[in-house]
């Protein structure tokens, strides 16, 4: 914006300075065509430098600026009726084996799609195998393809083929729910947030919904404790890796459980339940934005002699979802941009990364550090889910152009 009003006063200045100076070496008729057909140019360009300065601030802040974030169903794209969880088995040979697929909406209609050998994880994913698609959506259908697989996703149906073309598998969609959701505080808890008011939190916000927003802190200092919260992804589909709904749970300001919308994605040290760049959690439970999920923390803090130098690390434990993805680990130093290490006390704070995460159900149980033991992950399953045959499938609400997407996905048996 400086630029362009550099430009005009330039503008101003030529034709205000330059022009006696202009008509003094062009006194004839001729010569003063000239000096108007010079001052033309020269205000064009000038104009022109104007344009361009108000284009290049224009662009330089849009780094700066978030993707839309929508907080509700009724306010995403097409891409969203497609992005989920789905699970079925997948023919082949003398037997058929279970699959888990995750769709991830991306921008412009766009999808990915993640394949896991054996479930969904945190459902009898094994760990290993992992196939990936990619595509769009295509009016009322999304179609899909990969090195070895060919998907179309039709009335909420997804067809599974090989990459030569062959049927494998019908897939139902799923919509899991942590079993942990609405888990009520044991007797002696702290309430941090009830959905009415949280007493909990220093200069909190509650939005119209009656839910926590981020960026706020506890008023209690902690040391060893168990925390219970459940929070809410928005839906970001222009947006990709820490850009794409971003926050955390900071432990005493120090150790970061990162929250993010890394549904379908590897599940690294700085994706949702990561200890953020530090370990990354054994499997990643991160369900679709704009569903609820829960975190159960066990922490106990870093141990200190009187001299303050550390003699234990801090140690935590994180259910996501049901599952375990943390279990008693230790922390070798703080996370991230977390504050130093130190014998004392601090509040945790839920981050503001510019992304509207929201928060609810928040309670806190001082003292209480060590967790159960587990023996097993834990289990995050399905609530609802829809299998009751492909007879609904084709034909697609009478709309040609679909169907014609479909066949030319090559749904064939053998």
């Amino acid at each position: 914006m400086t630029l362009t009003v550099t430009a005009i006063r330039l503008l101003r200045h030529t034709n205000g300075a330059i022009l006696p100076a202009l008509a003094h070496a062009f006194p004839s008729p001729i010569k003063y065509a000239m000096r108007l057909r010079a001052i033309e140019i020269l205000s064009a360009l000038v104009t022109l430098l104007a344009i361009l300065a108000h284009s290049a601030s224009m662009r330089a802040a849009r780094p700066d600026e978030s993707p839309n974030a929508a907080l509700h169903v009724s306010e995403t794209g097409p891409e969203y009726d497609y992005q989920g969880e789905y699970t079925g088995l997948l023919s082949g040979g003398f037997r058929r084996v279970p699959i888990g697929l995750q769709v991830i909406a991306g921008p412009d209609k766009t999808l990915r799609a993640v394949e896991y050998r054996g479930g969904l994880p945190g459902a009898g994913w094994t760990g290993s195998t992992k196939l990936h698609a990619s595509g769009m959506v295509h009016g009322a259908a999304a179609t899909l393809e990969g090195s070895e697989r060919q998907l179309a996703i039709v009335n909420g149906r997804l067809w599974l083929n090989d990459g030569g073309g062959v049927l494998r598998g019908i897939i139902h969609p799923v919509r899991r729910s942590s079993p942990n959701l609405g888990l009520a505080p044991p007797p002696g808890a702290e309430i941090l947030f009830d959905g009415n008011s949280a007493p909990g939190f220093v200069d909190a916000r509650i939005s119209p919904e009656g839910w926590l927003m981020e960026g706020t802190r506890t008023r209690s200092e902690v040391y060893d404790f168990r925390l219970h919260l459940e929070f809410r992804l928005p839906y970001m589909p222009a947006a990709e890796g820490q850009a794409r709904a971003n926050s955390g749970v900071y432990i005493q300001q120090r150790y970061e459980v990162q929250i993010l919308d890394s549904f379908g994605l590897e599940g690294v040290h700085n994706e949702c339940g990561g200890l953020y760049k530090t370990v990354r959690p054994d499997v990643n439970m991160c369900l679709p934005p704009l569903q609820w999920q829960s975190y159960d923390i066990w922490f106990r803090a870093a141990r200190f002699d009187e001299a303050g130098e550390k003699k234990e690390n801090a140690r935590i434990t994180v259910v996501h979802n049901g599952v375990v993805i943390h279990n008693n680990r230790e922390i070798p130093d703080k996370t991230g941009a977390g504050r130093p290490e130190g014998p004392e006390a601090r509040p945790i704070l839920l981050q503001d990364h510019g992304n509207p995460v929201r928060f609810r159900n928040i309670w806190l149980v001082h003292g209480e550090g060590t967790p159960p033991r587990y023996t097993s992950r834990g289990y995050c399953g399905p609530i609802e889910s829809q299998s009751d045959g492909i007879e609904r499938l084709l034909p697609v609400s009478g709309d040609t152009n679909t169907r014609a997407d479909v066949r030319s996905f090559r749904l064939t048996t053998r």
